[in-house]
């Protein structure tokens, strides 16, 4: 099937670049296989949105596999294809609680997740992708166990500030907002880099250079406003893929 070529579905721009997404997360081993989740808003208020169906693994979602769900339907585990409890307890929490959060991607991701599971998870600026995240990260330190509908409700209330758009969620990953799936998705892949680096780093065993606050502050700005960027990240991935004839796309 040509490159967004449009079947008898709603949303195929959104979907095949969230089918994308998937595959490439597949590609660079950050999935959990057939676990972990990524959603898109795709009404003004951003309550109905699409999420991979239940059970899927990361490397052969396609465009048209995905559901689209409502936030404020209480039915929504009754029907035939119900998502996973975990995806709609935490993803519907977030896309009813924050408007803002166009875009949802939770990974257990290997760094992240190792992140995660110290003591002390916050990412200090010790170069230019950590430095990315200074003051845009919130710490969940009370991990409650699986996502369903209460874990999700308290995870969503802690991202009510659009300037915090990533969660660690301690012992459990990494969850992270965007305003489109290139958005989230660039998020997400450079924060998993920014949180290798760091692990690397403490590996070494010896003491860390921090970049000054000014400083860290300074580039986390002028990266979040760096144009372009996650567009092409996202379109190189869906051109890799179409030249690998990758039916994400169908």
């Amino acid at each position: 099937m040509p490159r967004d070529a449009t079947p008898n579905m709603s949303h195929w721009q959104e979907r095949t670049d969230l089918a994308a997404a998937f595959r490439w997360t597949a590609r660079l081993n950050m999935h959990e296989a057939v676990a972990n989740h990524f959603s898109l808003a795709v009404n003004d208020a951003g309550t109905q949105f699409l999420i991979n169906p239940n059970q899927v693994h990361f490397s052969r979602v396609k465009a048209s596999d995905l559901l689209l769900l409502d936030a404020n339907d209480p039915q929504a585990l009754d029907r035939p294809d119900a998502p996973d409890p975990t995806a709609w307890g935490l993803h519907g929490a977030v896309h009813r609680r924050c408007p803002h959060a166009r875009c949802v991607m939770h990974a257990h991701s290997m760094f992240a997740t190792v992140l995660a599971s110290l003591a002390d998870s916050r990412l200090p600026p010790i170069d230019q992708n950590t430095a990315t995240f200074y003051n845009r990260v919130v710490i969940d330190e009370a991990f409650g166990g699986l996502a369903f509908e209460d874990e999700g409700e308290r995870c969503a209330a802690m991202l009510a500030d659009p300037t915090r758009s990533v969660m660690i969620m301690g012992n459990h990953g990494v969850l992270v907002l965007g305003d489109s799936v290139g958005d989230a998705f660039n998020r997400l892949y450079y924060f998993e880099r920014a949180a290798e680096t760091y692990i690397r780093a403490l590996q070494t065993g010896q003491p860390l250079r921090l970049i000054p606050h000014e400083i860290a502050q300074k580039t986390a700005d002028e990266l979040a406003d760096y144009p372009g960027q996650a567009e092409a990240h996202l379109k190189a991935i869906r051109d890799i893929l179409d030249h690998d004839s990758s039916d994400y796309a169908t």
